[in-house]
């Protein structure tokens, strides 16, 4: 996979890039990271990417003749390639807006993004976008919350951190991102390892029986009880099997016992 990032301060991407998981991902040609200051496609001496609103208004928008130069300068040697090879290439890259107004990104759309041959991430970083970048180039707008930070720069690390872990051969163990929290629908059951007891507290037995069948039936409960405390919302959607309907009985009479 392929991902760019538009940015004023590709400066920030630096160690991101080039540490941890994304660093080795890198490393392996896995995937391939690339900020690129859209301020090189200002057009003009002073490199001026923004200007004051039309109408009015505080703040600075971001005007549009920098971004659709700079992604159209990373799409054309793709257009040059597609020409020449036949059949050309199977989908068109993604270009992402970030910002407070986007849908809020969630496991699934990582998982989604993640079967894309390239993205192209967009961060602004004043008042807002020229509405003609909005309408005319991007193909997503994500948000990662609803809060305003400084720039977008923070939340497409995020994100490419997200999707890029779950691409084939990023991670040692390719069943850590297949049994994440949100990837099952539901939150990670509890993690135990080495000293069995540590201060009084033990690891629960059944971790301990070497009984794969029951571990994976307290794994799927613990996973259920710690979405029905912490994120009852997320089962609404899930399909629960009669086992976990008992499951979720059990735990509301506890509760009802405890109060």
């Amino acid at each position: 996979m392929r991902m760019d990032v538009l940015t004023l301060f590709p400066e920030m991407f630096e160690g991101v890039f080039s540490s941890s998981i994304l660093g080795k991902a890198r490393e392996k040609g896995i995937v391939s990271l690339n900020a690129v200051n859209f301020r090189e496609y200002a057009g003009n001496k002073h490199g001026t990417v923004d200007d004051t609103p039309y109408g009015g208004g505080g703040g600075m928008v971001l005007k549009p003749e920098p971004i659709f130069h700079a992604v159209e300068d990373l799409l054309a040697p793709r257009a040059e390639e597609a020409d020449k090879a036949e059949g050309g290439f199977s989908r068109a890259p993604r270009i992402i807006l970030m910002c407070p107004q986007g849908e809020t990104f969630t496991q699934r759309k990582a998982e989604e993004l993640a079967g894309e041959e390239h993205l192209i991430f967009i961060c602004g970083h004043y008042e807002g976008y020229d509405e003609r970048i909005r309408e005319h180039l991007v193909t997503d707008e994500l948000s990662i919350g609803d809060y305003v930070l400084t720039g977008g720069e923070l939340p497409a690390m995020v994100i490419i951190d997200s999707i890029a872990r779950l691409l084939p051969g990023v991670l040692g163990n390719e069943m850590s991102a297949v049994t994440d929290s949100f990837s099952t629908g539901l939150l990670e059951y509890p993690h135990y390892t080495r000293p069995v007891e540590f201060r009084g507290w033990k690891v629960p037995d059944i971790l301990l029986s070497g009984h794969h069948a029951n571990v994976a039936d307290w794994r799927r409960k613990e996973a259920l009880r710690r979405t029905w405390r912490r994120r009852p919302d997320l089962l609404v959607t899930l399909d629960l099997t009669p086992q976990d309907e008992k499951w979720l009985k059990e735990f509301q009479e506890q509760a009802e016992e405890e109060n």
